[in-house]
């Protein structure tokens, strides 16, 4: 007969009794991962699959995002035989909701978020009809694509036909990309507290030793459009 023991482990965060370096800690910890955002967005920009969008009506070139041209990326992932990501949400007798499909992930500027509200078919997260798995960035969805903002999202500047902005939308299929650790790890944070034998100075700061890379242009479509 086997006995199962349960322990229970209490983690106790490490603080600092400097109001100064907690703050710093703050700070740094933000800036670790916006970096590592930045650094994914700017390698996910070479994408070679690039589809320019042609739907809308503003007469520049690529034009704003409409929905032919958010089908047309589906059609050409579903054509390489790229997977979703993210699981469908079933419908519910709630109302003013609809359900929602299993779906690529696409990641868009914030500046985007009027155009996608005003499309056709486009279902806000409120709409959800379940919303505990609902990310705080993630603006709805349309057709097969959950759109998440950023104020970092890409941009190219003075690159439509009308040397307006370019906006880089960047839409995934499972393991279109992934981050190489190098080193046994991807980033870490550094902290002393009391380095010097009088206890005098204190350092914290962050590492990041990561390559990301594309593993496959066919299942990452980078769609670029206007405002």
């Amino acid at each position: 007969m086997y006995k199962i023991m349960v322990i229970k482990v209490t983690v106790c965060p490490l603080t600092s009794q400097s109001p100064v370096m907690n703050q710093a800690t703050i700070r740094l910890g933000q800036s670790m991962k916006e970096t590592e955002d930045q650094l994914v967005r700017d390698m996910l920009a070479t994408t070679a699959t690039v589809i320019f969008a042609t739907g809308g009506i503003n007469g520049d070139s690529p034009t704003e995002m409409a929905l032919s041209d958010i089908q047309s990326v589906t059609m050409t992932l579903l054509s390489n035989n790229a997977k979703t990501i993210l699981e469908s949400v079933e419908g519910a007798n709630k109302f003013g909701t609809a359900p929602v499909n299993n779906a690529y992930i696409a990641m868009a500027h914030t500046d985007l978020s009027t155009t996608l509200s005003n499309l056709n078919g486009f279902i806000n997260t409120i709409q959800y009809p379940n919303q505990s798995k609902i990310k705080s960035t993630e603006w709805g969805s349309v057709d097969r694509e959950r759109f998440f903002l950023s104020s970092r999202g890409s941009i190219s500047a003075n690159a439509s036909g009308n040397d307006a902005k370019v906006y880089n939308t960047f839409i995934c299929g499972m393991e279109a990309y992934c981050n190489v650790k190098l080193d046994n790890y991807k980033s870490k944070f550094v902290y002393n507290d009391s380095l010097d034998p009088l206890k005098l100075n204190q350092y914290v700061g962050w590492k990041m030793s990561e390559v990301p890379v594309i593993t496959n242009d066919a299942w990452i479509v980078n769609l670029k459009s206007t405002l």
